[in-house]
């Protein structure tokens, strides 16, 4: 082992002392005038401990939700976003939040109103503020809630309870006060200024001036148990385009709609492009103002024919007429008059007869007159329409397209005595029409058929189900198809 002596009168360097922290003693002893608490403080400040302490198994952990960045964008990019996103997600995406909740909300253009408090409220508006199509026939009725009875019609539809009305107008006793409804239609102009579209049922003449003023853009608009004193109303709306009038339904509701109410609608909605009728009466004088001052009208529809005898005659005045459609009429004119009065729509192009009775001969012939300058001619689910009713339908000359669907009187011979007259048809399409066989076509027809642009041949549907089935000995007899055990 080696020592080192030290030399005397040579100075030593001072021995190097490691810096070591201060302890706890220290501080106490050192600074005993002075509160500890500074130290402390200080102390865990400049030199925390190394060793992490145990937790504690009774203090939990906190997790902080982290912020969502959506927050970050703005109302008019975020609702951007959620317009390019699919229908399916519109429900998902209003639960995620408030604020997606009011955004989506803003999306929502059409609604069909059930709770008619929720429009009275006002909350309708404030969950969808930019509305422009609403449907509030459904909401317009005292219907019980969870009702599994449902009645009805091709027109409407409404759940109603187990008691029944005496004079069986269902609808009529269960429809909101008029008073009420009108309050509602105030509150739904005031609040979407930008309608385009309105079904409404039970209101009156004051509501819809109320929407025909604040709403200038209103096109369509559908009304339910019309009657004359509430067209005053609609004459109001200058813009209307597309009109729907329900008068009289069997079992729901009667309302009349006579030539007066008629010619004010055309006086005041003189830019109609479209029009249907259901279960309005009327005359010739009505349809008559129709032509004349609706110089725009394009689709005329009637259903549910009321009218009086000599109607047909009025639609010689409507001049640029390019579709006529009869739905589910039971007759078409009990008393067309005399020929040289029927005249004829010269811009008729197509001519559709859905669900209809043809009883009268006279009434059919003066309904082919008024339509000798269609090129198309649809027949669907015509009660009555045999070879002498079809054949009337020869005078129509222009005829190039024609479509038959369940026409059951209608034979082969009677299809051939007619198609073969018209030398501009170019397509036709027959279904379930079960009188019409392939095996009674002549080579004329045949011929005819070869040449068309378009042929859809399916008279008789039956036959296609044993068709498919050959081979599968499916269709036979119950003693042949099994075997007995």
């Amino acid at each position: 082992m080696s020592f080192s002596v030290e030399k005397p009168g040579s100075p030593s360097p001072p021995p190097s002392v490691k810096k070591r922290s201060t302890s706890w003693s220290e501080l106490w002893f050192k600074n005993s005038k002075k509160p500890l608490k500074n130290h402390v403080v200080f102390t865990m400040q400049l030199q925390p401990p190394t060793s992490t302490p145990k937790k504690s198994s009774q203090t939990p952990a906190l997790n902080f939700p982290k912020s969502d960045p959506t927050l970050l964008l703005p109302d008019y990019l975020l609702l951007n976003i959620l317009s390019k996103l699919p229908d399916s997600q519109r429900n998902p995406n209003s639960l995620v939040c408030k604020r997606w909740l009011n955004l989506q909300g803003r999306l929502v253009r059409s609604l069909r109103l059930f709770d008619w408090h929720f429009l009275h409220s006002g909350r309708l508006l404030f969950r969808f503020p930019n509305l422009t199509h609403v449907d509030l026939v459904s909401g317009c009725f005292f219907s019980p809630r969870n009702s599994g009875i449902l009645l009805s019609n091709r027109v409407v539809s409404v759940h109603i309870g187990s008691g029944f009305s005496k004079s069986w107008k269902v609808c009529e006793d269960t429809l909101l006060p008029v008073e009420v409804v009108d309050r509602g239609l105030e509150v739904l102009a005031s609040g979407c200024p930008n309608l385009r579209k309105l079904a409404v049922i039970g209101s009156s003449e004051l509501g819809l001036l109320s929407v025909a003023e604040e709403c200038p853009t209103l096109q369509e608009l559908e009304l339910h148990n019309c009657n004359d004193d509430m067209l005053r109303g609609i004459a109001a709306c200058t813009n209307l385009q597309v009109l729907r009038l329900v008068g009289n339904v069997d079992a729901f509701y009667s309302s009349v709609v006579s030539d007066i109410g008629l010619t004010i609608l055309a006086q005041g909605c003189k830019r109609l492009v479209k029009l249907e009728l259901c279960g309005c009466e009327g005359s010739f004088d009505g349809i008559k103002a129709i032509g004349q001052c609706c110089l725009m009208l394009e689709e005329l529809t009637i259903s549910d024919q009321r009218m009086d005898g000599g109607w047909l005659a009025g639609l010689s005045y409507c001049e640029n007429l390019k579709t006529l459609r009869f739905k589910s009429c039971r007759e078409i004119d009990p008393s067309p008059g005399p020929d040289e009065f029927l005249g004829c729509c010269p811009a008729l192009e197509r001519f559709h007869l859905q669900k209809c009775q043809l009883r009268d001969k006279k009434s059919a012939r003066a309904m082919f007159m008024v339509c000798g300058a269609v090129r198309e001619m649809v027949f669907q689910d015509c009660w009555g329409l045999d070879n002498d009713m079809f054949c009337l339908a020869g005078t129509c000359r222009r005829v190039g397209f024609l479509s038959l669907e369940g026409c059951s009187l209608l034979t082969t011979e009677g299809l051939a005595s007619v198609i073969l007259s018209w030398k501009e048809l170019q397509s036709l399409r027959v279904v379930s029409c079960k009188n019409i066989k392939d095996s009674e076509i002549s080579p004329s027809l045949a011929t005819l058929f070869s040449g068309f642009k378009e042929l859809k041949w399916r008279p008789d549907t039956k036959s296609l189900l044993p068709s498919s089935l050959v081979g599968t000995g499916m269709g036979k007899k119950g003693s042949k198809f099994f075997k007995r055990m």
